[in-house]
């Protein structure tokens, strides 16, 4: 039996430009090797920083560029969780939560469908559009209201990896927009919208909070993948991420279709997100079946437990459709509903 995998939020091969990325990546070193194969600055390649300043509106010195988004979240809570308590969605990114436990930060977490109203702590999490795991998007009322947060009483920290992976809808404005960038730190990558092995993320962030970033960063490396940054800023140069961003928002969104219609034929008994973009949907089990009942045979997926920092999301899993042929995804998610069936019976012979 072939395996199949629901489980990584992975982009499937033919998502990745390759020959357009080797092109560029030997143009960068033509260009600019001589900066991008030596030591340089652990804030990043200087005009990749520029060309996200410039798209984000912000001076230069407020971008830090990273090894992935997520060695920018483990930068920041390494600063900050220290302070006090570090509040967040309930569910959340597993990996996030999986650092704050390392660093013993005191957490809590919110249910996405409240509204956090606290006063002080060290900062808030929040992945307002096609969240990680669940796929939803935040109305703008509640945009507005993490933005509000932010300006009266609480760091935000806005994860925004997924937001330009959209297949319907229009674009709500970012919280970091909403704000003006007050008091809202913008994490995002092109690990979705280029190639996740160039493993180029970045943070906008205040400028005394950029300096301190990039001293860990400095304490961490004694120099960033300057050669990835400078693929990216080719790429990025010679116009290339709008036609890409059609063509892969085009191949994933025949994807999610296929998952929502397979869910439909297969599975009536759940119920799910059906998300506008982004990588996952968020299926809630049929009553009494809990994510540890289901074996199903040469399908991986993750159990909805993971993505809580306390009770939660036992009756959940997340499915990834973004490796996964069309076909592939129909077939997972027929052998995930057999065994699923599976449970009910022998709960009811219990």
């Amino acid at each position: 039996m072939e395996p199949i995998s629901l489980a990584r939020g992975v982009p499937a091969p033919e998502c990745l430009a390759l020959e357009e990325l080797a092109d560029c990546a030997r143009a960068a070193i033509e260009r600019d090797g001589a900066t991008a194969l030596n030591y340089g600055p652990a804030g990043g390649y200087a005009p990749l920083r520029d060309w996200i300043a410039d798209r984000h509106r912000v001076e230069p010195e407020r971008v830090v560029l990273t090894n992935g988004s997520l060695q920018g979240f483990r930068f920041f809570a390494e600063l900050l969780s220290p302070t006090g308590t570090v509040i967040v969605e309930a569910p959340t990114y597993d990996r996030p939560l999986k650092i704050l436990d390392e660093l013993e930060a005191e957490v809590i977490c919110i249910p996405l469908d409240e509204e956090p109203a606290v006063d002080g702590g060290a900062f808030l999490y929040t992945i307002p559009t096609f969240q990680n795991p669940t796929g939803r998007t935040l109305s703008r009322d509640r945009r507005k209201h993490l933005a509000n947060l932010a300006k009266e009483a609480l760091l935000v920290l806005e994860d925004d990896p997924y937001g330009l992976v959209r297949f319907d809808g229009k674009p709500e404005p970012t919280v970091f927009e909403l704000a003006r960038g007050e008091n809202v730190v913008y994490s995002s990558s092109f690990s979705k919208t280029v190639a996740p092995g160039l493993r180029v993320g970045y943070l906008v962030l205040p400028v005394a909070l950029a300096d301190k970033v990039v001293a860990a960063a400095t304490a961490s490396y004694i120099t960033p993948a300057l050669l990835s940054q400078a693929t990216v800023y080719e790429f990025l140069r010679r116009g290339n991420l709008e036609p890409n961003l059609e063509r892969i928002n085009g191949l994933l969104r025949a994807r999610r279709d296929a998952m929502v219609s397979a869910l439909e034929r297969h599975l009536p008994e759940a119920t799910w997100t059906v998300p506008e973009g982004g990588y996952f949907v968020w299926v809630e089990l049929p009553p009494g079946i809990l994510a540890s009942d289901l074996r199903a045979e040469g399908v991986t997926f993750v159990p909805g437990s993971d993505f809580f920092c306390g009770p939660g999301g036992e009756n959940a899993i997340r499915l990834a459709f973004s490796y996964e042929s069309p076909s592939a995804i129909e077939e997972g998610v027929r052998r995930l509903a057999s065994a699923v069936r599976a449970a009910i019976v022998l709960s009811r012979a219990a």
